[in-house]
């Protein structure tokens, strides 16, 4: 109970000093903006806190089943602060933030090539805006997407060849899948399949469909320049990492649906030979 309490804790204040990062890095923050920045923390951890030093199930997914979160949270420290360090070298540079700034450069240029997301994003800006902006937003999108393929990678990496989600142990569906119904939608494993095939297509078109929904409205009503560091920094976080989340999800569904199919056939072949 002690252990679980601490682990708790300390992913609590993990997440805290994330959402917090890019309001105590950069300068020129209003009073307004950190008072909502340190709001936006404090609820984000004392939900973690919550979720993970209960024994039932809440509303995190894959809670048991390490290092599904672990390698998202990651992802997401990396993303944020990798922008944040970008950004401060506009305003203090510094030996790290211009060694971050320029690898990022460059490989964000490798990423922008036609119809890429990365393109996608940079075109999202209305037109006449200064190029250094629409380069420092190709910079921060393009080194995100990066970190978020990566990440992607990394978790295939650990579902194929460290056997996850069974390596530490049986995988419980009722603590891990809290918001999972099996009682609806027909056959568990074709709902689970359902699910991983729709959170993979939506991880998939996600950037290229946020950028459009954010040009749209742009047109409509007030231009979308993302010229406040802030804004820049949630708005390509929220592009880069919520499809790599889900497209995480939809693997992770896929996964659980063939381990319950693997164990349906064994079931079978067992009962067949007790005949």
């Amino acid at each position: 109970m002690i252990s679980r309490i601490a682990g708790a804790l300390l992913r609590a204040i993990l997440v805290g000093l994330v959402i917090v990062t890019p309001a105590l890095l950069l300068p020129a923050v209003s009073r307004d903006t950190v008072q909502i920045v340190a709001l936006v923390s404090l609820f984000a951890a004392m939900f973690i806190l919550f979720e993970y030093a209960s024994v039932y199930p809440g509303l995190v997914e894959f809670r048991d089943a390490p290092p599904f979160n672990r390698i998202r949270f990651l992802a997401l420290a990396g993303i944020i602060i990798t922008q944040s360090l970008i950004i401060l070298d506009r305003f203090e540079p510094s030996t790290l933030t211009q060694f971050v700034d320029v690898v990022s450069a460059s490989l964000a240029s490798k990423l922008d090539f036609p119809y890429s997301p990365v393109r996608i994003l940079s075109l999202m800006l209305p037109r006449g805006t200064d190029p250094a902006h629409v380069e420092l937003l190709r910079t921060v999108g393009g080194i995100s997407y990066l970190i978020s393929i990566t990440t992607l990678g990394l978790f295939i990496l650990v579902m194929r060849l460290a056997g996850w989600p069974t390596a530490r142990g049986g995988f419980n569906v009722w603590v891990n899948l809290p918001t999972f119904d099996p009682t609806v939608g027909g056959d568990v494993v074709e709902q689970l399949r359902r699910d991983s095939w729709a959170n993979i297509a939506l991880g998939f078109l996600l950037p290229f469909i946020i950028p459009a929904i954010l040009k749209a409205i742009s047109t409509t009503f007030e231009p979308i320049t993302l010229e406040t560091p802030q804004t820049m920094i949630w708005t390509v976080t929220a592009w880069s990492f919520l499809p790599t989340s889900l497209f995480m999800r939809g693997l992770a569904m896929g996964r659980i649906a063939d381990m319950i199919e693997e164990k349906r056939r064994l079931a079978v072949g067992s009962g067949y030979l007790a005949a």
